[in-house]
């Protein structure tokens, strides 16, 4: 019997978070996994596993946490330089 991974998903084309640990949280799409570090992606610091793990894809390197109304591009994740955050 093999055993799966936790998260959401079941084929490489859907989004799957493979670890939670107390820096960031890693997501696997298309055969790669990205590290998500909460200094980087401070949306996922206190939220719950089960709110992390909902993640839907919204086209092919596009996600979606609706639990935290969250939308992500894949190159946002890839190159989080490029996208830094503005609050005001």
């Amino acid at each position: 019997m093999k055993s799966q991974k936790g998260g959401t998903a079941t084929s490489d084309n859907k989004p799957e978070i493979t670890n939670i640990s107390s820096h960031g949280l890693w997501l696997f799409h298309n055969g790669h996994e990205y590290f998500m570090p909460y200094q980087l992606f401070p949306w996922f610091k206190k939220a719950s596993i089960e709110e992390v793990l909902n993640v839907k894809t919204i086209s092919p390197d596009h996600f979606y946490w609706p639990d935290l109304d969250v939308d992500l591009h894949l190159d946002s994740i890839k190159h989080p330089e490029k996208y830094p955050l503005v609050s005001k």
